[in-house]
């Protein structure tokens, strides 16, 4: 008996220690589950450099590709992490995407804009504002690209951290100024440039706040507030979509095609009349039917615009793929060609594998660390619809066509986060105003306590993103200034 009653507390003391072993590997897991997303991400790094190292690896000058690559695939991962949530965040704010469903169809977007319609050439002074001849010596300008490249990287990972959706291209900008005052001083900068850059701060987000808010004022005027909702929606939609297939057609037709074909604005925008035209006569008979048997409420409304919104997701997607991944990647493209022939070139082509690291890393960094930006865009700044995101998608795309007409510098970031706003703060306006009812529905203007009550635009979110983008540009010219003048202290 006693040999089995000690037989028998040995295997409790087993049972004991295993099940205190499992609790120790279910908690070693609860804590190891935020490392996988940065475990992945630093994996494909680690690949890009390998990539690079069988293509670069024995020319000279090889180690410092195969360093650029990794950091070219770090600042990918980067844009998908900070830049795409600009076009997924309204839609699944509207409920007219899934999380998921919005990463796969922004992934195969945005990849297949980058490799089949990116542009195969960039500017390695990143829109001139820093003079060639100050960075005329070769290992002056791969170090102040590298600078550039790493600052610009380490300022989008911070600003997504803190939940800031920032302008990649800005950051670019601001890091290769930093490391070409770093290299030659504040007389190598072109500060009119920067002045039209500095400019456009405020010129994208109001242009694209206003556009969208006129249309949700169209909306509302014109199918929200109509007698028959039905009816009115049966004929503006189909011209709503044809907008947006005109808008788009343009955008792309003068933004995104660079690989393909070269097309000057005025042709662009006959494309877009076309386009506009044959989808508004496809749409009609889709609508009629789509719209048979709904109710005449504004909730039934949501039905028709839910499609279009997930083709202009899909397509500002692709657009930003094929014109913004080109700007991010310049950097390591410039590094690539300077260590390969030596010299400084002001437009050098972009190699097939450096596009392919920058699509493929915007894929990765938006499905590992997308989720949360989009969130913010899409739900915690303004409550969101289909007919509201819609009216962000299209304002965006119209306002890039106004910008680059006009010759504006415009971010597309700001364009679409001003957007959002705009929305919001339109609403805000409605329910405050003279014009939004008053509880005893007399149409007399609420009182003050009333309006504050009323806000419908978080505004610790706007103060947030606002003071983000006021100093993108110096933040990333600081760290690469910094990080030009330790790598210079390192090599000589």
């Amino acid at each position: 008996m006693t040999d089995g009653t000690q037989q028998g507390n040995k295997w409790k003391t087993l049972d004991r220690d295993l099940k205190r072993i499992s609790r120790v590997e279910m908690a070693t897991t609860y804590v190891a589950r935020p490392l996988v997303a940065p475990g992945i991400a630093l994996a494909f790094m680690v690949l890009a450099a390998l990539g690079a190292a069988v293509f670069l690896g024995s020319e000279p000058g090889g180690l410092v590709v195969v360093a650029a690559a990794a950091f070219g695939a770090y600042m990918a991962i980067n844009i998908g992490a900070n830049d795409v949530a600009n076009n997924m965040g309204p839609a699944v704010g509207a409920n007219a995407l899934t999380m998921g469903g919005a990463i796969a169809i922004a992934a195969l977007a945005e990849s297949a804009g980058a490799l089949l319609a990116g542009g195969d050439v960039v500017s390695t002074i990143s829109k001139g504002i820093i003079d060639p001849a100050s960075v005329a010596q070769t290992q002056v300008f791969v170090w102040a690209m590298m600078a550039a490249l790493i600052s610009s990287a380490l300022w989008v990972n911070l600003a997504t951290w803190i939940g800031a959706p920032v302008s990649t291209t800005h950051s670019v900008v601001g890091g290769v100024m930093g490391a070409g005052v770093a290299a030659a001083g504040f007389s190598a900068v072109n500060w009119a440039t920067m002045s039209a850059i500095a400019a456009s701060w405020v010129i994208s987000p109001v242009l694209g706040g206003v556009f969208a808010a006129l249309l949700l004022a169209l909306i509302r005027n014109r199918i929200e507030n109509r007698g028959d909702k039905i009816a009115a929606a049966r004929v503006w939609v189909p011209v709503l979509v044809g907008l947006m297939a005109g808008v788009f057609s343009a955008y792309l037709a003068v933004k995104g095609l660079k690989r393909i074909v070269e097309i000057a604005t005025g042709p662009a925008l006959l494309i877009g009349l076309a386009a506009g035209l044959a989808a508004w006569a496809v749409t009609r008979p889709l609508v009629k039917r789509q719209s048979d048997g709904l109710e005449n409420r504004s909730r039934s409304l949501k039905v028709l615009f839910r499609l279009p919104l997930v083709i202009s997701a899909a397509l500002l997607s692709f657009a930003h793929g094929a014109n913004d991944v080109a700007n991010a990647v310049g950097p390591l493209a410039a590094i690539v060609h300077a260590t390969q022939h030596g010299d400084v070139a002001a437009k050098v082509a972009i190699p097939e594998w450096v596009m392919v690291i920058g699509a493929f890393g915007i894929s990765f960094g938006l499905f590992l660390f997308g989720p949360k930006l989009i969130r913010m865009v899409g739900s915690q700044i303004t409550k969101l619809n289909p007919m509201r995101a819609y009216c962000v998608a299209l304002s965006a795309a119209i306002t890039v066509i106004v910008a680059s007409w006009l010759g504006l510098p415009v971010s597309s970031t700001h364009i679409a986060v001003g957007a959002v706003f705009g929305v919001g703060f339109y609403r805000e306006w409605l329910s405050n105003s003279s014009r939004g009812r008053s509880p005893d529905k007399t149409g007399k203007r609420l009182a003050r306590e009333e309006r504050q009550r009323r806000k419908l635009v978080r505004r610790s979110h706007f103060m947030t993103i606002v003071a983000a983008w006021v100093i993108t540009v110096p933040a990333a010219a600081l760290i690469s200034a910094m990080i030009f003048w330790l790598l210079n202290a390192v090599t000589t």
